[in-house]
This record gives structure tokens, sequence and C-alpha cells, in this order.
């Protein structure tokens, strides 16, 4: 029997994720409770995804870090200069 090639990229996206869950976590810093609280809960569904997808569609969990960062860099950018948090 010969063995699957395993790709790197399922490994690139959870190393992602687990960046990515640092700037979520440091959002408590500038943003009200809630706002972290909805960041939380979407990170956690795209680790779900991410597990799920990891052999089956490795290269698509590479592409989930840049969703949360870009659902989370626009979400500061705007709280924080347009609606005034901290």
């Amino acid at each position: 029997m010969r063995r699957r090639q395993v790709s790197p990229w399922g490994f690139v996206g959870m190393g992602g994720m687990a960046c990515t869950l640092f700037l979520v976590l440091g959002t408590a810093v500038v943003a009200p409770w809630w706002v972290t609280l909805l960041l939380v809960v979407l990170w956690l569904v795209l680790l779900v995804v991410g597990t799920r997808w990891f052999v089956p569609h490795p290269t698509r969990v590479a592409w989930l870090p840049v969703v949360v960062f870009a659902v989370w860099f626009p979400t500061i950018f705007i709280g924080t200069s347009a609606l005034g948090w901290r």
C-alpha cells in the first residue's frame, strides 16, 4: 500500500488560526465585550471548519486565517476610529 502525500497547507492554516486567536483575544482591550465575543464565536466556527477540512481540503484551511483577519481588521479600524471605542 502506498501512502498519500500530506499537504502542508493544512498545517499552515492551523498555524495561522493560532496566530489570529491572539488578535481576536487582544480585541478585548479596545472593543466592547460583545464585539470580542462575536469575534471569538466566529473564530471557533472557523476552527471547527478547519478541522473538518484539514485532510480533504487542506488548501481551503490556509484561507481561514485570511477570512478571520479580513473580518477583524475593518471591525477594529472602524470601531476605534468612527465609533470611538476606547
